[in-house]
Protein backbone atom coordinates (compact mmCIF):
# COMPACT_ATOMS: atom_id res chain seq x y z
CA UNK A 1 0.00 0.00 0.00
CA UNK A 2 1.39 3.63 -1.02
CA UNK A 3 0.18 6.30 1.48
CA UNK A 4 1.14 9.86 0.89
CA UNK A 5 2.11 11.46 4.19
CA UNK A 6 1.84 14.73 3.54
CA UNK A 7 -0.39 16.62 1.48
CA UNK A 8 -2.79 19.77 2.17
CA UNK A 9 -5.96 21.11 1.39
CA UNK A 10 -7.03 24.75 0.89
CA UNK A 11 -9.97 26.70 -0.45
CA UNK A 12 -7.83 29.61 -1.17
CA UNK A 13 -8.32 33.30 0.31
CA UNK A 14 -5.54 36.17 -0.22
CA UNK A 15 -5.70 37.12 3.11
CA UNK A 16 -5.97 33.90 4.92
CA UNK A 17 -3.41 32.11 2.78
CA UNK A 18 -0.50 35.29 1.86
CA UNK A 19 1.99 33.02 2.35
CA UNK A 20 0.82 32.26 -1.14
CA UNK A 21 2.71 35.02 -2.71
CA UNK A 22 2.23 36.03 -6.59
CA UNK A 23 5.42 34.30 -7.57
CA UNK A 24 3.35 31.05 -6.53
CA UNK A 25 0.44 31.58 -9.01
CA UNK A 26 0.11 28.01 -9.72
CA UNK A 27 -1.03 27.70 -6.33
CA UNK A 28 -3.51 30.08 -5.63
CA UNK A 29 -6.60 27.97 -6.28
CA UNK A 30 -8.95 26.08 -4.38
CA UNK A 31 -7.45 22.36 -3.97
CA UNK A 32 -9.51 19.61 -2.98
CA UNK A 33 -9.81 15.91 -2.68
CA UNK A 34 -11.51 15.69 -5.53
CA UNK A 35 -8.35 17.35 -7.57
CA UNK A 36 -6.12 14.70 -6.47
CA UNK A 37 -8.08 11.47 -6.96
CA UNK A 38 -7.25 11.24 -10.46
CA UNK A 39 -3.68 11.89 -9.45
CA UNK A 40 -3.41 9.27 -6.94
CA UNK A 41 -4.90 7.09 -9.59
CA UNK A 42 -2.73 7.37 -12.32
CA UNK A 43 0.45 7.03 -9.63
CA UNK A 44 -0.59 4.25 -7.56
CA UNK A 45 -1.55 6.36 -4.25
CA UNK A 46 -3.82 4.52 -2.44
CA UNK A 47 -4.44 7.42 0.44
CA UNK A 48 -2.87 10.49 2.43
CA UNK A 49 -2.52 12.08 5.42
CA UNK A 50 -3.97 15.93 5.14
CA UNK A 51 -1.59 18.15 6.66
CA UNK A 52 -2.74 21.96 8.07
CA UNK A 53 -1.59 24.45 6.11
CA UNK A 54 -3.36 27.33 8.14
CA UNK A 55 -2.83 27.49 12.41
CA UNK A 56 -6.28 27.67 13.46
CA UNK A 57 -8.85 25.33 14.93
CA UNK A 58 -11.24 25.90 11.82
CA UNK A 59 -8.57 24.35 9.61
CA UNK A 60 -8.41 20.99 11.80
CA UNK A 61 -12.45 21.20 11.48
CA UNK A 62 -12.31 20.94 7.63
CA UNK A 63 -9.46 18.85 7.20
CA UNK A 64 -11.31 16.32 9.64
CA UNK A 65 -14.75 17.07 7.37
CA UNK A 66 -12.74 16.23 4.21
CA UNK A 67 -11.41 12.78 5.81
CA UNK A 68 -15.16 12.15 6.99
CA UNK A 69 -16.43 13.06 2.89
CA UNK A 70 -13.41 11.07 1.10
CA UNK A 71 -11.88 7.84 1.66
CA UNK A 72 -8.13 8.36 0.45
CA UNK A 73 -7.56 10.54 3.43
CA UNK A 74 -6.25 7.81 5.94
CA UNK A 75 -5.37 10.51 8.70
CA UNK A 76 -4.86 14.07 9.71
CA UNK A 77 -2.52 16.31 10.82
CA UNK A 78 -4.15 19.53 12.46
CA UNK A 79 -3.26 22.65 14.53
CA UNK A 80 -4.31 23.44 17.96
CA UNK A 81 -2.94 25.98 20.35
CA UNK A 82 -0.53 24.14 22.22
CA UNK A 83 0.47 27.47 24.35
CA UNK A 84 -3.17 27.47 25.26
CA UNK A 85 -4.06 27.13 28.94
CA UNK A 86 -7.04 24.96 28.28
CA UNK A 87 -5.08 22.59 26.24
CA UNK A 88 -5.55 19.81 28.31
CA UNK A 89 -9.89 20.38 27.33
CA UNK A 90 -9.13 20.90 23.53
CA UNK A 91 -6.91 17.85 23.45
CA UNK A 92 -9.78 15.44 25.31
CA UNK A 93 -12.14 17.09 23.08
CA UNK A 94 -9.95 16.17 19.94
CA UNK A 95 -9.71 12.98 20.79
CA UNK A 96 -13.02 11.67 19.59
CA UNK A 97 -11.83 11.81 15.98
CA UNK A 98 -10.06 8.98 14.97
CA UNK A 99 -8.86 10.23 11.71
CA UNK A 100 -6.94 13.24 13.89
CA UNK A 101 -3.49 11.63 14.40
CA UNK A 102 -1.60 14.47 15.32
CA UNK A 103 -0.82 18.53 15.47
CA UNK A 104 1.69 20.74 13.91
CA UNK A 105 3.05 24.20 14.30
CA UNK A 106 4.01 26.54 11.54
CA UNK A 107 7.94 27.08 13.19
CA UNK A 108 9.67 28.28 10.55
CA UNK A 109 7.13 31.64 10.62
CA UNK A 110 8.15 32.46 13.71
CA UNK A 111 10.72 35.15 14.53
CA UNK A 112 12.12 33.19 17.43
CA UNK A 113 14.83 31.03 16.46
CA UNK A 114 14.46 29.21 19.64
CA UNK A 115 10.25 29.05 19.59
CA UNK A 116 10.29 25.36 20.23
CA UNK A 117 12.54 25.67 23.18
CA UNK A 118 9.88 27.85 24.96
CA UNK A 119 8.81 26.91 28.17
CA UNK A 120 4.69 26.91 27.64
CA UNK A 121 5.28 25.30 24.09
CA UNK A 122 6.87 22.72 26.13
CA UNK A 123 4.44 22.35 28.06
CA UNK A 124 1.94 21.97 25.59
CA UNK A 125 4.05 18.73 23.95
CA UNK A 126 4.31 17.35 27.35
CA UNK A 127 0.57 16.66 26.68
CA UNK A 128 0.00 14.88 23.61
CA UNK A 129 1.92 11.73 24.13
CA UNK A 130 -1.16 11.36 26.60
CA UNK A 131 -3.77 11.06 24.22
CA UNK A 132 -1.50 9.33 21.35
CA UNK A 133 -0.98 12.04 18.61
CA UNK A 134 1.68 13.07 16.88
CA UNK A 135 3.59 16.04 16.30
CA UNK A 136 5.14 17.12 12.80
CA UNK A 137 8.05 19.74 13.23
CA UNK A 138 8.46 22.07 10.56
CA UNK A 139 11.44 24.20 10.47
CA UNK A 140 13.94 26.04 8.21
CA UNK A 141 17.74 27.29 8.95
CA UNK A 142 17.09 29.91 11.65
CA UNK A 143 15.27 27.07 14.18
CA UNK A 144 17.16 23.55 12.65
CA UNK A 145 19.77 24.48 15.64
CA UNK A 146 17.53 23.72 17.93
CA UNK A 147 15.50 20.62 16.71
CA UNK A 148 18.25 17.65 18.64
CA UNK A 149 17.74 19.88 22.00
CA UNK A 150 13.87 20.24 21.55
CA UNK A 151 13.63 16.39 20.58
CA UNK A 152 15.70 14.75 23.41
CA UNK A 153 13.50 16.51 26.27
CA UNK A 154 10.42 14.29 25.17
CA UNK A 155 11.73 10.52 24.45
CA UNK A 156 7.89 8.90 24.61
CA UNK A 157 6.79 11.73 21.75
CA UNK A 158 6.63 10.55 18.31
CA UNK A 159 7.93 13.06 15.64
CA UNK A 160 8.37 13.18 12.34
CA UNK A 161 10.49 15.90 10.64
CA UNK A 162 8.51 17.77 7.38
CA UNK A 163 10.77 18.16 4.34
CA UNK A 164 13.60 16.80 5.61
CA UNK A 165 13.82 20.11 7.14
CA UNK A 166 14.27 22.01 4.29
CA UNK A 167 17.97 21.75 3.41
CA UNK A 168 19.33 24.29 0.62
CA UNK A 169 19.37 22.04 -2.66
CA UNK A 170 19.12 25.28 -4.57
CA UNK A 171 22.35 26.42 -3.23
CA UNK A 172 24.07 23.06 -2.30
CA UNK A 173 24.88 24.70 0.78
CA UNK A 174 24.65 21.61 3.50
CA UNK A 175 27.18 21.59 5.78
CA UNK A 176 24.87 23.02 8.68
CA UNK A 177 21.86 20.95 7.45
CA UNK A 178 23.98 17.81 7.39
CA UNK A 179 25.12 18.27 11.19
CA UNK A 180 21.91 18.78 12.61
CA UNK A 181 20.02 16.18 10.74
CA UNK A 182 22.58 13.23 11.96
CA UNK A 183 22.08 14.79 15.38
CA UNK A 184 18.32 14.84 15.20
CA UNK A 185 18.62 11.53 13.94
CA UNK A 186 20.03 9.46 16.82
CA UNK A 187 16.27 9.86 18.78
CA UNK A 188 14.87 6.49 18.17
CA UNK A 189 11.41 8.70 18.29
CA UNK A 190 11.92 10.90 15.34
CA UNK A 191 11.38 10.22 11.59
CA UNK A 192 11.25 11.97 8.82
CA UNK A 193 9.72 12.84 5.99
CA UNK A 194 10.96 12.59 2.66
CA UNK A 195 8.81 15.27 0.88
CA UNK A 196 8.99 19.11 -0.69
CA UNK A 197 12.54 18.11 -2.14
CA UNK A 198 11.76 20.03 -5.76
CA UNK A 199 10.54 23.02 -4.04
CA UNK A 200 13.80 23.76 -2.03
CA UNK A 201 15.14 23.14 -5.51
CA UNK A 202 15.63 25.80 -8.40
CA UNK A 203 11.86 25.77 -9.66
CA UNK A 204 13.03 25.92 -13.29
CA UNK A 205 15.93 24.21 -13.84
CA UNK A 206 16.09 21.25 -10.96
CA UNK A 207 17.70 17.79 -12.02
CA UNK A 208 16.85 14.82 -10.26
CA UNK A 209 21.03 14.44 -9.20
CA UNK A 210 20.26 17.98 -7.27
CA UNK A 211 18.42 16.26 -4.59
CA UNK A 212 20.89 12.81 -4.27
CA UNK A 213 23.31 14.00 -1.85
CA UNK A 214 20.21 14.78 0.94
CA UNK A 215 18.62 11.73 0.29
CA UNK A 216 21.55 9.90 1.04
CA UNK A 217 22.36 12.12 4.34
CA UNK A 218 18.93 10.92 5.30
CA UNK A 219 18.76 7.59 4.48
CA UNK A 220 22.19 6.94 6.35
CA UNK A 221 20.92 8.48 9.46
CA UNK A 222 17.58 7.45 9.57
CA UNK A 223 17.29 4.75 8.20
CA UNK A 224 14.80 3.36 5.50
CA UNK A 225 12.59 1.93 8.51
CA UNK A 226 12.24 5.78 9.92
CA UNK A 227 11.26 7.26 6.55
CA UNK A 228 8.12 8.25 5.29
CA UNK A 229 7.11 9.24 1.27
CA UNK A 230 5.44 12.20 1.04
CA UNK A 231 4.52 14.92 -1.95
CA UNK A 232 3.65 18.51 -0.61
CA UNK A 233 0.99 18.52 -2.64
CA UNK A 234 -0.13 21.15 -3.98
CA UNK A 235 2.96 23.13 -3.19
CA UNK A 236 5.02 21.09 -4.83
CA UNK A 237 3.37 21.83 -8.15
CA UNK A 238 5.45 25.31 -7.95
CA UNK A 239 8.73 23.24 -8.99
CA UNK A 240 7.06 19.82 -10.53
CA UNK A 241 4.34 17.72 -11.49
CA UNK A 242 3.05 14.77 -9.10
CA UNK A 243 4.37 11.95 -11.55
CA UNK A 244 8.22 14.10 -11.43
CA UNK A 245 8.15 14.53 -7.79
CA UNK A 246 7.70 10.71 -7.48
CA UNK A 247 9.60 9.90 -9.99
CA UNK A 248 12.75 11.04 -8.56
CA UNK A 249 12.12 8.64 -5.06
CA UNK A 250 11.31 5.86 -7.08
CA UNK A 251 14.55 6.36 -9.26
CA UNK A 252 16.24 6.32 -5.93
CA UNK A 253 14.92 4.06 -4.12
CA UNK A 254 14.45 1.12 -6.93
CA UNK A 255 17.83 -0.36 -5.59
CA UNK A 256 16.52 -1.43 -2.27
CA UNK A 257 15.19 -4.23 -1.18
CA UNK A 258 11.16 -4.99 -2.05
CA UNK A 259 11.07 -4.58 2.16
CA UNK A 260 12.82 -1.31 2.21
CA UNK A 261 10.98 0.49 -0.43
CA UNK A 262 7.27 -0.91 0.89
CA UNK A 263 8.25 0.47 4.17
CA UNK A 264 9.15 4.07 2.75
CA UNK A 265 6.31 3.93 0.17
CA UNK A 266 3.27 3.24 2.61
CA UNK A 267 4.41 0.99 5.58
CA UNK A 268 6.27 3.79 7.79
CA UNK A 269 3.18 6.08 7.60
CA UNK A 270 0.80 3.60 8.38
CA UNK A 271 2.64 2.51 11.14
CA UNK A 272 3.56 6.12 12.23
CA UNK A 273 0.24 7.52 12.06
CA UNK A 274 -0.95 4.46 13.28
CA UNK A 275 -3.54 4.56 10.24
Amino acid sequence: MKIDSHIHFWKYHPVKDAWITDDMKVIQADFLPNDISPVFKENNIDGCVAVQADQSEAETHFLLQLADENDCIKGVVGWVDLRAPNLDERLNYFSQFKKLKGFRHIVEAESDAAFLLQEDFCNGIKKLAKYNFTYDILVADAQLKTVAAFVKKFPEQRFVIDHLAKPNIKQSDFLTWEAAIKAIATYPNVYCKVSGLVTQADWNHWKTTDFTYCLDVVTIAFGVERLLFGSDWPVSLLAASYHESTTILQKYYAAFSTKEQENFWGINTMRFYNL
